[in-house]
């Protein structure tokens, strides 16, 4: 009697609550992590055809999305077309700003970029794949990336004769470059690649 009494009492136990239980489907599933979108680079420069969405803090009406036009500028209320080319969002707010501060005591401005024009460089002459390449949309492409982008140079290339071809406000204008001086950062920095800049690579005289 005793024994079945134990044996009850073990029973029991095991069935008893605060055992513990399987985990549930939603326990168990891991929540999916979801792209986070990333902002345009702080060194990227605005150029022509890129949308941009302009906001002015606590004047709706003063929104404006627009086109850059080919000169440069986007036509807003009370300022009319300010040039924001060239500049970075956060150089491009503070020229409105400027701009604005006939209006407004102390305006705030952000710039959004929503979509990239489509910006695209040529380079020819002793470059193992000449042809037109695409600039990256957020970020600077220097003359040594873009070598590097077409193959790197010839074995008969001079890298010390590159005549670079940059059209600035209309007018084209002609640069001679030296790939072999471009050795430290702020020689590189100096030659950003522009959209439509051609780069001619000379041939070595032997």
């Amino acid at each position: 009697m005793r024994f079945l009494t134990y044996l009850i009492a073990a029973i029991l136990l095991l069935v008893a609550p605060g055992r513990s239980e399987p985990a549930s489907d939603t326990q168990s599933k891991t929540p999916k992590k979801t792209a986070t979108p990333q902002p345009a680079s702080a060194s990227y420069k605005l150029a022509a055809n890129d949308i941009v969405r302009i906001e002015v803090f606590g004047e709706e009406d003063m929104t404006t999305q627009a086109r850059i036009d080919k000169e440069g500028a986007i036509n807003m209320n009370l300022i009319g077309f300010v040039k924001i080319s060239r500049q970075t969002v956060r150089e491009a707010a503070k020229t409105i700003e400027t701009q604005l501060r006939e209006y407004y005591k102390n305006p705030q401005v952000i710039v959004t970029i929503l979509g990239y024009s489509k910006r695209r460089f040529t380079i020819l002459g002793q470059i193992n794949r000449p042809g037109i390449y695409d600039l990256p949309d957020e970020t600077t492409l220097n003359l040594l990336e873009a070598i590097g982008m077409a193959g790197g140079f010839t074995r008969i290339a001079a890298p010390d004769k590159i005549i670079l071809k940059r059209t600035v406000d209309g007018r084209e204008t002609t640069q001679k470059l030296n790939a072999k001086s471009m050795g430290d950062k702020e020689a590189i920095e100096r030659f950003i690649v522009a959209p439509g800049d051609t780069i001619n690579v000379g041939e070595r005289l032997f």
